[in-house]
């Protein structure tokens, strides 16, 4: 029988699965991936409620117990990689419906699975989790500053209000009171307690269902823009490098231990794809197109990424104190 701790210990490779099924459904029968379209919606709602049950909101004030990691988190995320970004898509010129999706994706950190990735690569997951109420928070209110700094005035034509708001209140407000109202309720009640337990096998099996939709829906869109969207990998590669060594230095700088270095290294180059893909698919039509198809390619370049990191992280990039000094004095 499988357990929930087995399920989320191997959901690495059940989304690299839900990719490939996905992949395949929609390039080899491409009528039945674009139905699976309408899918989407009820789909990211449910898993997103999932993830944000799972998130300790109602201990927000302990998420800023550890000050220093708190100030190095919000420091590498929303300082360091907004600036990384820009300067990417200076050197690497994209058009402006590719640009919403890059500036979508690569601005918002990862506030799920990265929880896994950072436990794999040794780092401090509890960190991670205890942090990601104020992530999730501070993302939503920056984003939109994010997007009228780099694109100015376009954004407002781009974005219309109206479906954006929408996608954000039906996909991410309601979903999240839900899970706030769940966790409330459940305080101090041995049934509650049961309740959130279910609810926590919900991101797993949702989010492989989520990336089969997603990608069997999306994949023909990346198929037939490939000549465009194919100029943005270069971009989502780069970040994937340079993040982890610049999020170091910051680590560094706030004298962070390994573990929370590390956790800091995996926050900083792991990105927020799924919860940000309704308000891609908000945008006016040809623009969703593209912006979600950039956004899945993000994904698909992304985990790739993160099967890399797990091995070198510990390894090469922050390694074990012990490890350090084992090798100054072989020498």
């Amino acid at each position: 029988m499988i357990t929930r701790e087995k399920l989320e210990h191997q959901q690495i490779w059940l989304y690299v699965i839900a990719l490939i099924i996905g992949g395949v459904l929609g390039l080899v029968s491409p009528k039945v991936g674009s139905s699976l379209h309408i899918t989407i919606s009820p789909i990211l709602a449910i898993l997103l409620y999932g993830m944000f049950a799972q998130i300790p909101f109602l201990q927000l004030r302990e998420s800023f117990s550890n000050r220093r990691f708190i100030g190095a988190l919000l420091a590498s995320n929303f300082v360091i990689a907004p600036i990384v970004v820009w300067l990417l898509t200076q050197i690497f010129p994209q058009s402006s419906p590719i640009l919403v999706g890059v500036y979508l994706v690569l601005l918002t950190p990862c506030i799920d699975y990265v929880i896994v990735f950072t436990q794999l690569g040794r780092g401090n997951e509890r960190l991670i989790l205890a942090a990601t109420p104020i992530l999730f928070v501070v993302q939503m209110i920056l984003l939109p500053v994010y997007l009228w700094l780099f694109m100015g005035e376009e954004t407002a034509r781009i974005v219309k209000v109206g479906p954006f708001v929408e996608a954000f209140f039906f996909l991410i407000v309601i979903p999240l009171l839900l899970a706030i109202i769940t966790q409330l309720w459940a305080k101090g009640k041995a049934r509650g307690k049961t309740i959130l337990n279910a609810t926590a096998w919900l991101p797993v099996p949702f989010m492989a269902l989520a990336l089969i939709i997603v990608v069997a829906s999306q994949i023909g869109k990346v198929y037939n823009d490939f000549d465009v969207i194919v100029y943005v990998i270069p971009v989502y590669i780069l970040f994937l490098i340079l993040m982890p060594f610049l999020s170091r230095m910051v680590a560094a700088l706030f004298r962070l231990d390994v573990g929370a270095g590390r956790a800091l290294i995996f926050s900083s180059g792991t990105r927020n794809s799924l919860v940000v893909l309704p308000l891609a698919l908000s945008l006016p039509d040809e623009w969703a197109t593209i912006a979600s198809a950039v956004i899945v390619t993000q994904t698909i370049v992304e985990l790739v990424g993160e099967l890399i990191y797990i091995r070198i992280v510990p390894s090469f990039v922050l390694r074990d104190v012990q490890h350090k000094n084992t090798r100054k004095q072989q020498h």
